[in-house]
């Protein structure tokens, strides 16, 4: 079957997270991923358990789809190859430091003077200019900075990290839509051109409610646990047996709510109740008496009922719970395949359903250096070339 990206040639220099992720969606999409590893132990992500068979479980995740080489990139021969790699490339992805690429001569410009119509993306934790660029920067930095772990946790708790490295996928994403924009741009105009992505930008800008509060009344996001900042009933809520959430946040909803699933007429008419405004003003309240209620039955009573009078709600889930539910299985959320050390795996499915060109499962990450031959073969180096390589260090076997 065809695949939108197929043609689409990239070469991935980065490691951990968000640059692999980012390129492992793309080989989804049908694009031709080459990751250059590092010599000589390769992504870091491979000394992080857990090990199936002495592979990494974190490393498989977001590195299928690719071709793997494990190139020296402090030798002249191994910076030769890599150029040679980025002459036929139409995308190069890199997750240093800011500076360190122009030290190992692989930077914007000296790339571009190889290849014009290169497409750049450099993912780092500030981005390439700012007072903060050189400082390191992981995903629970991007969180504090961008205020997000302020606003998360219990209002009378202590700061929250969010429970996932959202500002890695954030930046990831942000890498895939401003690829595949440039990538449209070079198609019409033939040119290619730098993009600058940060975990911290990427992160912010998803902070959408948040900014308009504060620009536009100058509230500061408080920690709110579930509940949300302008509308309710729109939380999770304590019943007999554990937690359920429930979202009447509108008017029509929320009368829905109280007469047909609680019983409780009184609520429509309670001054503290009145307007979706003024619950959420009197939230706490709003919670106790909605508790009172809810505690007389268990959760799968009131999320029956709920669904029933077609009020949104759904339950709190562990994760096992997640991955066990019939309706991700439906959605074909988990894939299982066969690693050729690991042996018999499951991993994430493709969250977007395309209808003519879907993403495909088409190898599994790749064994340290598993491509080298394969690769160099390509760009036209010789079998005793390669061997010569391997032997001075500048591939790893």
């Amino acid at each position: 079957m065809e695949q939108a990206l197929k043609g689409m040639k990239v070469v991935d220099l980065s490691q951990v997270l968000a640059g692999p992720y980012c390129t492992m969606v793309l080989g989804d999409m049908g694009a031709d991923v080459v990751k250059v590893e590092k010599y000589p132990l390769g992504d870091d992500t491979r000394t992080m358990g857990p090990y199936i068979n002495e592979e990494s479980y974190m490393y498989m995740m977001v590195n299928r789809n690719k071709r793997g080489i494990c190139l020296n990139l402090k030798t002249d021969e191994g910076l030769q190859i890599l150029y040679k790699l980025i002459k036929e490339a139409d995308v190069f992805i890199e997750n240093y430091r800011p500076g360190v690429t122009k030290k190992l001569g692989i930077d914007y410009e000296t790339l571009k003077s190889i290849n014009p119509y290169i497409i750049y993306c450099s993912i780092s934790g500030y981005g390439q200019t700012g007072p903060y660029k050189n400082k390191g920067g992981f995903d629970i930095m991007a969180q504090g900075l961008s205020g997000l772990i302020d606003m998360t946790g219990e209002r009378e708790g202590k700061p929250v990290k969010v429970g996932i490295a959202i500002h890695d996928i954030a930046a990831a994403q942000t890498a895939i839509q401003s690829i595949l924009a440039a990538y449209i741009h070079r198609l019409k105009s033939g040119s290619g051109q730098y993009i600058d992505v940060s975990l911290v930008d990427s992160g912010l800008a998803w902070t959408v409610w948040e900014a308009a509060a504060y620009f536009g009344k100058g509230e500061v996001p408080r920690r709110n646990g579930t509940a949300h900042r302008v509308s309710a009933p729109y939380q999770g809520y304590k019943t007999k047996d554990g937690f359920i959430l429930i979202g009447a946040a509108n008017q029509k909803l929320w009368e829905k709510f109280c007469l047909t699933v609680v019983h409780k007429p009184e609520w429509i008419k309670d001054d503290r109740f009145l307007t979706n405004s003024m619950r959420a003003l009197h939230v706490d309240e709003l919670e106790i008496e909605m508790e009172s209620v809810l505690k007389e039955n268990d959760s799968s009573h009131w999320l029956d009922l709920l669904d029933k009078n077609g009020i949104p709600s759904g339950p709190i889930y562990t994760y096992a719970q997640t991955l066990a539910d019939e309706h991700i299985a439906s959605r074909g959320m988990i894939l299982e395949y066969e690693h050729p050390v690991a042996g018999a795996m499951k991993t994430l499915g493709f969250p977007a359903k395309f209808s003519a060109t879907p993403g495909q499962f088409k190898s599994p990450a790749p064994l340290l250096g598993q491509h080298n031959k394969e690769v160099l073969l390509e760009l036209g180096y010789f079998e005793d070339e390669i061997d010569a390589f391997l032997s001075n260090s500048i591939l790893k076997h």
